[in-house]
């Protein structure tokens, strides 16, 4: 099975948070959704986690009051912790950092600046729990079993977004000939392989959007698409309007 970095997110707002969730999910995380720091508290004394990324302002406990709980938890008080604020004021700024946490990201947040924040600190704590102890992984062969096909295509998709992979390019990565994977795709999501691979990069610049997105320049060049003209065609054909009436309506609706 592929082993996944193991996230913690407490965010109450639940558009926001299944949106989050979805893009956390493609960029390669396990996401455990809390909606309220209780919840996180919950969770946090019984299980461990690799990152822990917070609202701000929630009813009942805040992402501050959840923070100096968990920096008080010796299984979590090196668990690398983002605040996500629409607060600008800088004397919450300071406190959040005098009381521990690694960084914050303010509202409405570039999705790839979060996930080069989280892959940092993530990697940042690897290198200190290697020079403390060796890592029981580094030896081990980890190979893909038939039940995590859909996880590992996805994963792959994910990483290679920007590439435009091409079908026979993705087969190798999953150590099949191009007529396996085909028929493999075909049987779990009813599609071909060049369908199901443009309309996960579709879906993809869709949570985008929904996150905030207004630029079509960086929609294309985070989907890998090779044109303007095919992403808009082939954004129309997936969801019945253009890719700016998409966002002119996500405006509207917000």
């Amino acid at each position: 099975m592929v082993i996944k970095d193991r996230l913690v997110l407490v965010e109450d707002d639940l558009s926001l948070g299944s949106t989050m969730v979805a893009i956390l999910n493609m960029s390669g995380f396990e996401v455990i959704w809390k909606k309220s720091g209780h919840e996180a508290v919950t969770y946090l004394k019984n299980h461990s986690c690799d990152f822990i990324l917070c609202d701000l302002m929630m009813p009942f406990m805040n992402g501050e009051q959840l923070l100096s709980i968990v920096r008080e938890d010796k299984k979590h008080n090196i668990t690398p912790f983002i605040i996500i604020t629409a607060n600008l004021d800088t004397k919450i700024k300071q406190s959040l950092l005098k009381n521990g946490v690694n960084d914050y990201i303010t509202k409405p947040f570039n999705t790839k600046e979060l996930i080069y924040k989280i892959n940092n600190m993530l990697a940042f704590k690897q290198k200190i729990i290697k020079t403390t102890k060796p890592d029981p992984f580094s030896k081990v062969t980890i190979k893909l079993s038939e039940k995590d096909f859909t996880m590992s295509l996805n994963e792959i998709l994910s990483k290679n977004l920007q590439s435009q992979i091409n079908t026979e390019q993705l087969a190798k990565l999953l150590f099949k000939s191009k007529s396996t994977l085909d028929k493999q795709i075909r049987h779990y999501t009813n599609r071909n392989t060049s369908q199901y691979m443009r309309e996960f990069k579709l879906e993809y610049a869709i949570k985008l959007i929904n996150l905030g997105e207004k630029s079509i320049h960086f929609l294309i060049k985070e989907t890998g698409f090779n044109s303007s003209s095919y992403f808009t065609t082939s954004f129309k054909d997936y969801t019945g309007m253009t890719p700016r009436n998409y966002i002119k309506q996500m405006d509207i609706k917000y």
